[in-house]
């Protein structure tokens, strides 16, 4: 099954459900939204989710391009991504999480084939002061799909402050043999969807209120759908991932953690690149910024030779239209080597200011800013420069 089909077969099923398609954004999230970049479908949608009529009606779907800096340290293994598509639905105060759950195993199940023995769920299992999810855990016992309690795992928040509920996660079995285990112990459980009830609002002070209505935001990663359906223990072989780990293997002779590092970032640099933005030392600037300067890292650690313009510009523009991201790719190749000229500059200014200062001994965080406001050296780069030198 291909991601195109993936995403018909999930479009198809809300819209038959009453479902209406919600707009997408870009990467870049509305004003007032604390968040860098869009890190999931529910952040255009948030005043509904507050309770503002939206103009689509009260059940909404669509896919959304996301970006998670907060997994960038995961990124490497074989199912988390930097940038990556967001397959959601919403009701805004309209059905229940009952009536989710139930949808979202007639999907799985009947619309993408996977055998309900291969499903586990966890619900929220409560704390201090609330109680536990019993409707979402009734609804999965009822569906026959077994079901584990936990704790602030199964609370999701959009950020420190904002809205925010209990949630119920749904794993595919992706190990050999019958399913064992549960998925806090075992990883062989990947988790594929998230149907959160926005229940609660945090205020700044950490105060929980109740919303005036509840509705259900869920969340499915494409990429790693694909995954389990394509019987795959990585995200790295499917349509969108595939092409870059080629690239990058056929190219650079890369393998392992640093292949997947190397294919990851450089497609996350294309698609940040695709909604306008451009590296620099603040702010989304310097994510994109660390994202090209971690793959050339690791790129030039065995090989200083190696460039960004060896890379087919094919994979940009595929790149592109996978993101639905209508521009030129174009420009893109000499704004990825524009960047790496400047990183080369840098390493070899830097390399003697850090050694000079590490010869006085271990750096100091006073050692740290004055590298950083003085030469513009940021921590990562000269812990780097540390780790290259031994």
């Amino acid at each position: 099954m291909t991601s195109d089909e993936i995403t018909r077969i999930f479009e198809d099923h809300y819209h038959r459900l009453g479902h209406r398609d919600a707009p997408e954004s870009s990467l870049l999230p509305p004003p007032g939204d604390p968040v860098l970049f869009t890190t999931s479908g529910m952040h255009p949608l948030t005043p509904y989710l507050l309770g503002r009529p939206h103009p689509g009606g009260r059940r909404l779907a669509n896919v959304q391009r996301c970006l998670r800096t907060t997994d960038l340290d995961e990124v490497g293994d074989r199912t988390h991504l930097t940038a990556f598509q967001m397959l959601g639905s919403w009701s805004l105060g309209d059905y229940d999480i009952a009536t989710s759950l139930r949808w979202g195993f007639e999907l799985l199940t009947d619309g993408y084939g996977i055998p309900a023995r291969k499903l586990h769920a966890t619900v929220f299992g409560g704390d201090d002061h609330l109680d536990p999810d019993a409707t979402a855990w009734d609804t999965w016992t009822a569906l026959g799909v077994p079901v584990e309690a936990l704790g602030e795992e199964n609370w999701w928040s959009n950020g420190p402050t904002g809205p925010c509920g209990p949630d119920s996660e749904i794993f595919v079995w992706t190990g050999d043999g019958l399913p064992t285990g549960r998925p806090s112990g075992d990883d062989r459980w990947v988790e594929v969807w998230n149907h959160v009830q926005m229940s609660h609002h945090r205020h700044p002070d950490g105060r929980l209120t109740r919303l005036p209505l509840t509705s259900i935001d869920t969340g499915m990663g494409r990429e790693r759908l694909e995954m389990v359906l394509r019987g795959d223990r990585s995200v790295f072989t499917g349509d969108g991932l595939g092409p870059w780990a080629g690239a990058v293997r056929d190219r650079w002779d890369l393998a392992g953690t640093d292949l997947r590092v190397v294919a990851d970032h450089l497609r996350a640099a294309v698609v940040v690149l695709g909604d306008g933005v451009r590296p620099g030392n603040t702010g989304r600037g310097y994510v994109l910024r660390r994202l090209l300067r971690r793959a050339l890292t690791v790129l030039w650690r065995d090989d200083p030779t190696r460039s960004l313009g060896d890379l087919p510009v094919t994979l940009h523009a595929d790149t592109m239209r996978r993101f639905r991201q209508p521009v030129d790719p174009g420009p893109l190749p000499e704004l990825l080597c524009d960047e790496e000229h400047r990183f080369r500059g840098l390493l070899r200014r830097g390399r003697p200011l850090v050694d000079r200062v590490r010869a006085r001994g271990p750096l100091t965080e006073r050692d740290y800013h004055w590298l950083h406001d003085t030469h513009g050296l940021p921590r990562d780069l000269v812990d780097g420069l540390l780790a290259d030198a031994g």
